[in-house]
This record gives structure tokens, sequence and C-alpha cells, in this order.
């Protein structure tokens, strides 16, 4: 078994994190928070998302966020864009992708975007077109890819399907989202095998819920299919509003701390990253959700008061 030499991790926090917070987070501390990932060497940034206030109060500020956040050489800056209002708002905040969703369960596209999946991939064309007629990298994510909470099981066909629908939209990156964590490694095997068949592998990404304690195994068994690309969060921040009991995204920090176990390369510093996670998390209010995060951060308090 060959794992891949390097991964590219896009850091989902600001966005996927921040969106479900129910305190009102300032935008001094959401361009922070963009400014210590960048610091820490993240590449690829997904800072903010263009919806509508009224749905997302959290995103509001995206335009004064993306005002603000540092452009650097070589990194790419992501938002989502639910419709053309939106791309719009990301053509002119300066956005280098955009991201696209689409669900692999019926009940939950019906749940959380009131019609179908052909529908929902209908709606996203035009912004897909006008983001690759303005030279934008197009992501897309396939929600629920592992599970539903309205209608359980997902059938692998129905992932492929809409994997094969991302595909002829012309998308850049396909992500493959277990939006509420009940996959497991083999079920993970097999969903990702069974998309790589109709999408390049190396386009591929994973995203994962740690719901039932499964992320950091389900990033593994990605890495033993050949997936390199994955989306986590700073401090394990985030969940699915539309999914009961769906607990954060996989930590960056765990994560990190994996693939570094691995030899892995990423470019990212994982004390940075670290250094981030406790940061917003005492913003927050709470104990951050990454385990190596806190037990890094412990064992470097612990040797400063040894020191001291």
């Amino acid at each position: 078994m060959t794992l891949p030499q390097r991964v590219h991790l896009t850091e989902v926090g600001p966005r996927d994190g921040l969106q479900n917070e129910q305190q009102p987070v300032p935008v001094d501390i959401k361009v922070g928070l963009c400014e210590r990932l960048l610091a820490a060497g993240v590449r690829q940034l997904e800072a903010t998302s263009f919806v509508s206030p009224k749905w997302v109060p959290q995103m509001a500020d995206a335009a004064q966020v993306m005002a603000r956040v540092p452009r650097l050489p070589g990194v790419t800056l992501s938002v989502l864009t639910p419709n053309i209002k939106g791309f719009e708002g990301a053509l002119a905040a300066g956005a280098h992708e955009v991201v696209i969703f689409g669900s692999a369960s019926e009940a939950f596209s019906h749940r959380n975007i009131n019609c179908s999946i052909a529908e929902s991939i209908e709606r996203f064309r035009p912004v897909a077109q006008a983001a690759q007629a303005a030279g934008m990298r197009v992501r897309a994510a396939v929600s629920v890819a592992f599970g539903c909470p309205y209608q359980g099981e997902v059938p692998i066909a129905s992932v492929v399907d809409v994997v094969e629908r991302f595909r002829d939209l012309g998308c850049d990156e396909i992500g493959i989202a277990d939006t509420i964590g009940t996959g497991t490694a083999e079920h993970v095997k097999r969903v990702l095998e069974a998309a790589a068949r109709v999408f390049p592998l190396d386009r591929l990404s994973g995203h994962f819920h740690d719901t039932y304690g499964q992320a950091i195994t389900n990033v593994y068994a990605s890495l033993q299919v050949g997936v390199a690309r994955f989306d986590t969060s700073i401090a394990g921040l985030g969940g699915c509003p539309y999914a009961k009991g769906a607990t954060g995204n996989v930590a960056s920090e765990d994560v990190l701390y994996l693939l570094n176990g691995l030899g892995i390369e990423t470019g990212i510093d994982l004390d940075a990253m670290v250094e981030a996670g406790q940061w917003i998390s005492a913003f927050l209010g709470r104990k951050s959700m990454s385990r190596a995060g806190n037990a890094l951060a412990a064992r470097r308090q612990s040797l400063a008061q040894a020191a001291a």
C-alpha cells in the first residue's frame, strides 16, 4: 500500500466552522482567524459565504471579511455561492474559487433546499458557467454521501450520479462529504473507489464529520484509496444545522497530527495551527474539539511552567 506523499488541505473553519455559531462573531475575529491560518501555511482557505443573511446571519459580513483577508501568493480564497447573486458577491470580492453543493439524498435535498437533486444541480449551472467564464475555480460538495438523517442509507449509485452531474458542469474538484458522520472505513473506501471511476481521483476530496468518532479513521481510509485532498476545520468547528446530532468537522490539528506521523507533507505548521485553534476556541468560550490540539497545548503549557 502506497500512501500519497503530499496532501492538500482546504481549511473550512472560517466559513463552515463559524456559520452555525449562535453568538455573533465580529469581523475582526473572523479576519484574525484567517490571518492566523494563512500564517500557519494554509494555502486553500474557505473564508466565508455569500448567502442570504436571513438564512445565515453569521455570514452577513462576507464582503467586509473578504475585503480584509490578506491576498498571498499561492493562496486560493474560496467562498460558498448558492446562486448567481452569491456569485456576483464573490466576484466583486475577488474570490478565487466558488463552492457549490448538492445532496446524494433526495430526502435531504428537499428538507435542505426544497428541491430535487436534479433541480439543485441545474440551479448551480449558471453559477458554474459564470465562474468558469471569469477564470475562477469551481469546487463542488456532495453532501450526505455516507448516510442521511431522513432516509437513512444512501446508495453508492446515488453518490456516483451526483458526482457525474458535477463533473458534467466542469467542476475542478468534487468533495465527498460525510455530513452526519456515520461513515466507516470500508464504506468510505467503497464510495471513493466508485466516485473515482467517473471522476479523476486526484481531484476528489474527503469531507468528514466526527459525530461517531470515525473522522480520522475515515481520513486514513481515504489515503489508502489514494485521495490526497481533504477539508478540515480548525478546532473541529462546525456541524450541519439540518442533521441532528452532527458534531463538528474533523479538526485540522488532528488531521495534521496524523499526516505528520505518516511522514506526509502538507506545508502547514501544526504548532501554529494549535495556537490558532486555541485562540478561536477561547473567543467562543469553549474548549477546542481537537484532541491533538488540546493535548499539544497542554504539553506546551506544562513545559513552559517547568521552565519557569
